[in-house]
């Protein structure tokens, strides 16, 4: 059989500010870390992880792939490397052959990547698994998985997939919106709604606020009233700076990417693809118009 390896992931300044506390590969997608979910993919396409340095194929850190692309890559032999529209190999084998052109797989090169990526974790995901114990008000349009320990209070209601980790306390009266995955030890309360974003563990929105197309960091804390703002009024994608120049992320909807324990002033309003360094804050009834560094 086959052996592949995990190539090291070096810098990431287009995923920062998450990535300047973890490893890309430690950050987790529908509550699994990425390696995790690369390995299930490479593995169910009928390859093995290498126990030593040397392999038969080498895989891109960051890569993230499409099932059947990575089944048809690695069932011809001929092909001798994955690569995307910009060059970026995502597999390639250590003995060359032709090149088979991504349209699915991709690499995660930005934050928003991870929204995407997360989104397709959740929708393969074929077992959710919802414990007794929630309040018999709780309204589920979709799919919802639910961690040991975790309490669904009074006024919840789910569209969508959605994810959510152990000991875990959501509402009451909150709105959840697929695709989210919540993390271990988090706290979702009174009248808040969150959509299509990744929250990670210890990390609480408390009452009153809007997180969409957005992610949170560990040990995060939003004061009451904190808004997300992921639309631009003209309708077109939003652009947000990278390591000193203006990336175009292609989204329509975006809202906030925001470090490891951040807080927020209640009342705080968040523009569209601003980021939130590791530990910074805000002051209360804030604007962020732009990114706020540490």
């Amino acid at each position: 059989m086959a052996t592949f390896r995990l190539s090291e992931a070096g810098e990431t300044p287009g995923c920062h500010p998450l990535t300047l506390t973890r490893a890309l590969g430690d950050f987790p997608l529908a509550n699994l870390a990425l390696r995790q979910h690369q390995a299930a993919a490479l593995v169910a396409a009928g390859l093995t992880e290498a126990t030593g340095p040397e392999a038969d194929l080498v895989v891109h850190a960051a890569a993230w792939f499409a099932s059947t692309e990575l089944a048809a890559f690695v069932a011809d032999g001929s092909y001798g490397a994955l690569t995307m529209a910009d060059g970026v190999v995502l597999i390639a084998r250590r003995n060359g052959g032709r090149e088979l052109r991504a349209t699915q797989s991709f690499a995660i090169s930005y934050a928003w990547d991870l929204l995407r990526a997360n989104a397709e974790a959740m929708t393969a995901r074929q077992h959710y698994e919802r414990p007794a114990g929630a309040h018999s008000s709780l309204y589920v349009d979709g799919r919802l998985h639910v961690g040991k320990g975790t309490k669904i209070l009074p006024g919840v209601v789910i569209e969508g997939d959605v994810i959510i980790g152990e000991n875990c306390k959501v509402g009451p009266n909150c709105y959840l919106r697929g695709s989210t995955s919540i993390g271990d030890k988090c706290h979702v309360g009174q009248a808040v709604e969150i959509k299509n974003s990744i929250l990670l563990p210890g990390t609480n929105v408390g009452h009153l606020s809007y997180v969409g197309d957005s992610i949170l960091g560990e040990k995060v804390n939003f004061g009451a009233g904190t808004i997300t703002s992921n639309l631009r009024h003209d309708g077109g994608t939003h652009r947000t700076p990278v390591a000193g120049r203006m990336v175009d992320t292609g989204r329509r909807k975006l809202g906030v990417i925001v470090g490891d324990g951040v807080h927020t002033g209640i009342h705080t309003s968040l523009y569209p693809g601003r980021k939130l360094w590791p530990k910074t804050m805000t002051l209360p009834g804030a604007i962020v118009a732009k990114d706020l560094l540490s």
